[in-house]
């Protein structure tokens, strides 16, 4: 069974309102479900009458959601081809089945890969402060205690709905991503001290929602951004994805980042199946897609890690494998018990590696993040890899 075919599975066993779509290269989808912007709402709802039980208001501004008959026996996928217009068409209509995103650990060797313990890591300490405050937001599994954070005004504002929802039974394992979060904001610290986080809970501790959730979770940090006085979201983290079940993009989604794009810098996780085949959010044109570069000993080349996506719709590589950073400070998984710190790998910790970056160039030099991009990026005095982009690391920088 292929890595892609385990977290199918897995998934598929604990999420009962969730099914497969597309053959063995498919797409996991929400059962009767689509999604569709509000300007095309009216028509998809006209056109999919015989087949919708009802039309809901999505709690996303601009999205509808439409409910199919669970009798009706038809096909979500089959019924979104249909509704663009078929094979032909060049997609008018914006809509899609409601696609299920998981976090982007490495899942070499079984469904989910897992953190082992690490010692203490020194917390980082920021420099001289810039010009202005640096916000990345992290929309991933929440967040948890840690002394990295505690003292922290980010942290301090960080509510209930903002913390991650882990089991209170700290004698069971953990699930597959407890700490996923965390450990995020501590890779992005180790690049960028003095960074103010927003976090935004989407997934669950088994990394798993779906794509309404993440529309969700992507309107919040926003308003939030909106509502705070003179504050930007310069830089936004996912650490997850998936694929659709035709390997184009949601129209939906990608209406959401474009929008979000247009102020902040979207950093994502090229995912973890060996592929080339289009993740998402990663592939979309306004995201920065982030592959995963294997431990690399001193004096030799950057080389991707087995487990990482490739692909022309990648742009940079950052590393992520064995990666030490801010962990769960209790509970148990495969027989050990964590004190606050874990190695991990994943493209999931190559992506806020390169969000760490952006942020300690716009501290530096008091830039702005478009700006911290194009110089992060810049072919010129870079190493570059085909299909994996930029490389992003201290060792080719």
């Amino acid at each position: 069974m292929t890595d892609h075919a385990a977290r199918m599975d897995r998934i598929l066993q604990t999420h009962q309102d969730v099914v497969h779509v597309g053959g063995s290269t498919g797409a996991l989808i929400k059962k009767d479900q689509l999604l569709v912007l509000d300007e095309h709402a009216e028509a998809v709802h006209d056109s999919a009458r015989q087949w919708v039980d009802r039309r809901e208001e999505s709690g996303v501004p601009g999205v509808t959601m439409l409910r199919l008959r669970s009798d009706a026996g038809v096909d979500a996928a089959e019924l979104t081809h249909q509704l663009r217009g078929g094979a032909g068409a060049h997609r008018r209509t914006s809509v899609t089945p409601n696609h299920v995103v998981h976090a982007t650990p490495d899942v070499t060797g079984g469904p989910f890969g897992t953190p082992v313990v690490n010692a203490e890591i020194a917390e980082p300490v920021a420099g001289q402060v810039g010009a202005r405050r640096v916000t990345v937001g992290i929309v991933d599994t929440g967040i948890d205690p840690h002394p990295w954070f505690t003292d922290a005004g980010w942290y301090q504002a960080c509510t209930d709905e903002e913390h991650e929802a882990l089991n209170p039974q700290a004698d069971l394992e953990l699930d597959s991503d407890s700490g996923h979060g965390t450990f995020i904001a501590g890779v992005i610290l180790q690049h960028a001290p003095g960074t103010y986080l927003r976090v935004e809970r989407v997934l669950g501790t088994d990394g798993v929602a779906d794509e309404l959730a993440l529309l969700k979770g992507l309107a919040r940090i926003q308003q939030t951004r909106a509502a705070a006085d003179a504050d930007r979201l310069d830089v936004v983290n996912l650490s997850l994805g998936c694929f659709t079940f035709d390997d184009r993009p949601s129209p939906v989604l990608a209406d959401a980042v474009s929008r979000l794009a247009r102020h902040t810098v979207v950093v994502a996780a090229a995912g973890n199946y060996a592929s080339d085949r289009p993740f998402w959010p990663a592939a979309l044109k306004d995201v920065v897609a982030v592959a995963a570069l294997a431990e690399q000993p001193a004096g030799t080349e950057p080389e991707r890690a087995a487990f990482s996506n490739y692909g022309w719709w990648v742009d940079a590589a950052a590393p992520g494998e064995k990666i030490a950073s801010t962990f769960l400070t209790h509970g148990h998984e495969n027989g050990q018990e964590f004190h606050g710190y874990a190695k991990w790998s994943g493209t999931s910790f190559a992506a806020p590696y390169v969000a760490g970056k952006i942020a300690a160039l716009m501290a530096a030099k008091d830039m702005k993040a478009h700006d911290a991009l194009g110089e992060l990026l810049d072919p010129a005095g870079t190493t570059r890899i085909p299909d994996l982009g930029v490389v992003v690391s201290s060792a080719a920088r």
